[in-house]
């Protein structure tokens, strides 16, 4: 594991660590550009052309069976890009899986409501199951992750039974195998964040009053002084997670608040955080120890 810590604090040099400019746009830093992220068309609504951003490791080719995580940005489900994980994307595609970086519809461009988000997530996991042999991706090893409302997207994918898109072969699964949940929006319940959005459906979309048996191996990342997630929220979780007979690794970070996560931050935890993820999907064995392409 100590080996594991020195590669990845080598590669988190390599990537930059400079502080991202509070006044300048994400995609205007060349950490957050696709750059050579191949884009795929994903879902058509009335509103809305959807896409995946997929980074994909060295030398990749669509007869490989890799790992593949699909990240979903946060923003309330409201606003927010999903350049908000090019960075964790990028990282990921170097050390031998597929990273991917999710659109959805939120309010500001949308007009749509948290169900429609998670209903687009469902459909995103579907989509990449369903084209995993042209893509490289194995099937049965497709994480999804996510910070704040983009957990919460992840989190019912992961949880929730129901919210697909009636007009998709169900038959596909939406349910991710794992999940990565950085300071996740996982109480929908009274007194819950987006309780008042959800009104009287709460109980149908909030993870944390649909975990049962077979739920996904789950890393989950928050900072002590969320302003949004309460620690005994997490705390919460990780415990019917475990008495549902599911893993789920609780990462709790002094001090630090909401988006505490995110590559420049300043004073945040970026670093650590990834460091963490990384762990985990080396434990699913879903990652090795140092980096390999073939």
């Amino acid at each position: 594991m100590h080996h594991l810590r020195q590669y990845l604090a080598m590669s988190i040099l390599v990537l930059g660590c400079a502080h991202l400019d509070a006044n300048e746009p994400e995609p205007a830093n060349p950490n957050f550009r696709f750059g050579n992220a191949t884009k795929h068309l994903y879902k058509s609504t009335g509103s809305a052309r959807l896409h995946l951003h997929c980074f994909f490791p060295p030398n990749h080719r669509s007869s490989d069976k890799r790992a593949a995580i699909v990240f979903f940005f946060g923003g309330s489900w409201i606003n927010g890009t999903p350049q908000q994980f090019v960075p964790h994307c990028r990282h990921l595609a170097s050390r031998g899986m597929v990273g991917i970086t999710a659109e959805y519809r939120v309010k500001s461009r949308h007009g749509t409501s948290p169900f429609e988000c998670v209903q687009d997530g469902k459909s995103a996991i579907r989509w990449l199951r369903r084209q995993a042999t042209h893509l490289g991706i194995d099937q049965g090893r497709i994480a999804a992750g996510g910070g704040s409302a983009g957990g919460h997207v992840a989190a019912v994918a992961g949880n929730v039974r129901g919210l697909e898109d009636p007009n998709e072969d169900t038959s596909i699964s939406s349910q991710p195998d794992a999940l990565v949940l950085f300071n996740p929006v996982y109480d929908n319940g009274p007194g819950g964040y987006g309780h008042r959005q959800m009104q009287d459906r709460w109980r149908d979309i909030s993870p944390l009053h649909n975990i049962r048996r077979g739920a996904p191996p789950t890393v989950v990342f928050l900072g002590t002084k969320d302003q949004l997630i309460p620690v005994s929220t997490a705390e919460k979780y990780k415990t019917l997670m475990v008495k549902a007979g599911s893993r789920c690794d609780l990462h709790l970070y002094e001090n630090q608040t909401h988006g505490f996560f995110n590559w420049g931050r300043k004073n945040g935890r970026y670093a650590e955080t990834l460091m963490a993820m990384d762990e985990f999907l080396v434990s699913l064995g879903w990652l090795t120890t140092t980096e390999h392409s073939e």
